[in-house]
């Protein structure tokens, strides 16, 4: 039987805020299989960044069970669940997270140099090459941020979540900084990952976007209302030749 990489049961987180309880999640139970593409959608103060957070092993449920790829992460240590986050989930950001004054590959190295034991300094510089040919951007190496547009910086941004070769990639509103086509470049880049058997899970609040993804899960006052399957999936790749051909037409005109 599949192991799932997210397995919540009965989830519940809930913050303390002087004398007042908030019930940021309220038990949720939820699995997601190796190979799914997940979009979790809501409005503020659903729920969804807490549990994007908790999925990341940024924080842990107040009570209920959650186990990554069979792991209860409930049981580990603080050095256990930093060592378990390093080596299982790659994290894309809305806003890249790069260090400006560090070239692509320095900057897709970073996580590598919190992996135990670490790895030569060679073997290093050949993983992070490596990630950046997988998006296309293996003749920015040594490009810094500000030489970059802001579709290659998000590019920089997935090849180092990817460089340790995670179960997971979390990506928390990867195209919101991005013009629409760009966007759809980017998801473009997801889908072929998720095509490639990477386990991909997206908080975002455009629901165009949310349609590159193959299941929507949506959540409202901490808990999870609807969770579907995609009907009429959007395929970037498609929908940049459609962009294309208008752009053509337009010139032509």
């Amino acid at each position: 039987m599949t192991v799932p990489v997210i397995q919540l049961e009965d989830f519940r987180k809930t913050y303390t805020s002087g004398e007042v309880q908030v019930h940021a999640v309220r038990g949720v139970t939820l699995a997601i299989q190796p190979g799914e593409f997940v979009a979790i959608m809501g409005a503020s103060g659903s729920g969804k960044s807490t549990m994007m957070n908790t999925l990341g092993c940024l924080d842990r449920p107040t009570s209920g069970r959650f186990l990554l790829d069979g792991v209860n992460v409930g049981e580990l240590n603080r050095d256990q669940l930093a060592d378990l986050r390093n080596q299982k989930i790659g994290f894309v950001f809305q806003g890249f997270n790069l260090l400006s004054r560090t070239t692509a590959v320095e900057n897709v190295e970073l996580p590598m140099l919190y992996t135990r034991p670490p790895r030569p300094a060679k073997e290093q510089r050949e993983r992070a090459l490596k990630a950046l040919e997988m998006v296309g951007l293996g003749q920015r190496a040594d490009h810094t941020p500000s030489q970059l547009s802001g579709g290659q910086q998000q590019r920089v941004a997935i090849a180092r979540a990817l460089v340790n070769q995670p179960k997971l990639l979390l990506a928390d509103e990867p195209t919101g900084n991005l013009d629409s086509r760009t966007s759809i470049e980017i998801m473009g880049i997801f889908q072929q990952l998720n095509d490639q058997g990477m386990t991909v899970i997206m908080v975002t609040h455009e629901l165009d976007i949310a349609r590159y993804c193959r299941r929507v899960v949506v959540m409202r006052d901490g808990l999870v209302r609807s969770d579907e399957a995609v009907e009429n999936r959007l395929l970037a790749s498609a929908e940049l030749a459609h962009l294309e051909a208008e752009q053509k037409a337009v010139q032509l005109a």
